[in-house]
This record gives structure tokens, sequence and C-alpha cells, in this order.
């Protein structure tokens, strides 16, 4: 009886049964060509099947990996359990939402069902990735929704109020901030669209890139807010030649970005220090500031959107909190990554490193 409620669960009928094909046909017997037991160990859903006097007669691969001796699992296996016997006294189906802390933390449903003949089936669910996506996208609404509300509201009242003004200073006072204001907004709209463009459909470009130029260019991008800061730009590249395949305009802003972040977060007198050089195995581009350096409790959440080491202060220097986001995904585009050492007060330093090609001698020249 319970196999039988199992081939009805996974047996799709054939078109050729539809069409009358005759009882002694040698593709009639599906049920001796399909291994249902490996068809339910396929499944990405965790099944446990249960008899009508609570005993699990089938527990798949993945039910199987979702329970064990840890405590949290020993928590998934009292629910699946009780929601089971609960399915089998009342008839009804049942569902629960299980929240593990792990580690790894893990969202669970669970659900049971009766599936015939006083046997019951439980599905388990794991549903932890939807989760997070889902808790990002709600956090990027929300964030980007204050960030653009900001500017805006902003916009407005100094709209409003430059509307009755006659005072020609007070007029350009007004006006200067609804310039600075307007640029805000712009940045972080212009912000959102690479970012996007990073980590949804721009494919990557496939240029020959000479680093040490491109420490040049992002250098001179920079020099203007630099100035205006009062903050030394310097750079430090060490013999050889440090040349790699991959996006320019992507990774010019992911160094653009790097010393954006350390000169806002910089004293006037201070310098930034662009350094170039390389391990066995990686082309290493730091950049270093003697900035107010980062807490080790937001070490782990620097490069998450919108977060902010001193929000206060990022939002004085006009940051959008997205410039560590776009660096952490313009290196997982180019199969490097971005680290970060840090001492409170002492300054900061950001690090990309970047494969070296194998058998690539131009890289490794020294």
């Amino acid at each position: 009886m319970l196999t039988g409620a199992i081939l009805l669960i996974v047996v799709r009928r054939s078109p050729s049964a539809d069409r009358g094909t005759p009882a002694n046909s040698n593709t009639s017997n599906v049920d001796e060509q399909v291994d249902y037991a490996a068809v339910l160990n396929a499944l990405p859903l965790g099944i446990v099947i249960a008899a009508a006097d609570g005993t699990v007669v089938l527990r798949n691969g993945v039910a199987s990996a979702a329970v064990g001796l840890r405590h949290v699992d020993l928590l998934v296996d009292a629910a699946v359990d009780r929601l089971l016997r609960d399915t089998r006294e009342t008839g009804r189906n049942n569902s629960e939402r299980l929240e593990l802390f792990g580690p790894p933390p893990r969202v669970l449903i669970v659900s049971t069902a009766l599936i015939g003949g006083g046997n019951s089936v439980a599905v388990i669910e794991d549903v932890s990735e939807r989760t997070r996506i889902d808790t990002v996208r709600t956090d990027f609404v929300a964030n980007i929704s204050h960030e653009l509300k900001t500017p805006v509201g902003a916009l407005s009242v100094l709209a409003e109020t430059i509307q009755e003004e006659t005072d020609p200073e007070v007029i350009k006072r007004l006006s200067t901030k609804m310039v600075v204001e307007s640029h805000r907004m712009a940045d972080t709209i212009d912000d959102l669209l690479e970012l996007s463009k990073i980590e949804f459909d721009a494919p990557l470009r496939h240029n020959n890139i000479d680093l040490a130029q491109l420490i040049v260019d992002a250098i001179e991008r920079n020099s203007h807010a630099a100035t205006m800061a009062g903050v030394t730009l310097s750079r430090q590249v060490a013999d050889g030649l440090f040349s790699v395949t991959g996006d320019r305009v992507q990774l010019l802003s992911a160094i653009s970005n790097l010393i954006d972040n350390a000169v806002k977060y910089s004293e006037p007198g201070d310098t930034v220090t662009v350094r170039l050089s390389k391990t066995v195995s990686n082309i290493v581009i730091d950049v270093v500031d003697e900035g107010i350096g980062i807490p080790p409790a937001d070490i782990d959440r620097i490069f998450e959107r919108f977060y902010r080491v001193d929000k206060a202060r990022g939002r004085g220097t006009g940051g959008t909190g997205l410039g560590l986001s776009i660096v952490r995904h313009i290196m997982a585009n180019h199969g490097g990554e971005v680290n970060v050492t840090s001492q409170e007060g002492e300054g900061s330093c950001f690090s990309l490193l970047l494969p070296i090609p194998v058998g690539d001698n131009r890289a490794n020249a020294i």
C-alpha cells in the first residue's frame, strides 16, 4: 500500500498511454524500470514517510542530512515527528517554519500530509537562501528609500525657501546647497546602476591592463576630492611588470572606490597611499590610509550595501554606502578577493588580490 502511494506521487502517465498502447507493450511496465528510492534521493526536498503506527519506513538523503545528533538537528527531527503524529491523528495537513541559529543558520519549512492507508509524509524544504535573499531585498528597498528621501526632502525644503527669497546672498547660499543635494542623489543613483550592472548583466570586457597606469588614472580621478579634503595621495609601485587580463572599467572603479573611501575617512594632513606589489600567486593593490580605522565589530559588515562605520560622518561626506559593495562584486567577477586590516584610530589597509594567470610571465617579471 505504501509503495503504491509513492508511485502516485512520482509517476507521470506517459504520452503513449493516452494513445492506447497495448497492455503487453514492452514499455508499459514503468514500475519495473524506475528506481523510486533513487528518484526520492534525487529530490532537493527532504522526504520522510511514516506508516500508520508512526514507524518511519523511508527517509531520503536530504531528510537524513537534515537530522542527526546535533542539537539543531534534533529540533528538526522532533518537529517532523510531532507534525506527522498530528496529521495521523487529525487527518489535516500541517506546516511549520523552523528558524535554526546554527551554525550555520538555517530556515526550514516542514509540511505533512496523509498519503493513503494511514501512511503520512513529511516534506522538509530548506528556504535559507530564499530567506536571505528576501531579507537583503527588503533591507535594500528600505535603505535606498531612505538614501533618496533625504536629498529629495532637502531639495523640496530649499526650493520652497528660495521661492520667496529676495536677498541675492541667501539665494546664492540656498542654490549652492541645492546643487550639493542634487549631486548627492545623482551619486546614489549612479552607484546603484553600477552595482546592478556589475552584479547581473555586464559581461566582462577582457582587456590587457597595465595596473601601474591604472593606479595613476585612479589617483587622478580622486585628486580633486583629496585636495579639497587636505589629503595627500601617493603611490608606491614595486619593480616589474604588472599586467592582467580583465575589465579595465571595473578594475578602475574598484581602485577608485577604495581611494575615495580612504579620503572620506581621513583627516586634513593625512596621506592615502596606493601600493602595487605581488606574491607568488597574486598581484596585490593596497590602499592604505591614516584615518579613523574600523572597529573590530564592524569589520565583517563593511562590504554590506549602505553600511557605514561612522554613519553620521558617512552622510556628512556624501558617501552612498555602496562603494565597498561594488568593490567586492568586481573582485568576485575577476576571480580575486578584497581583504581589510584595520586598527581603530590609526587607519586601514584595503587589499585587492588579483590572481596571476598560470604562465603569465609579464605579471611575474621583476
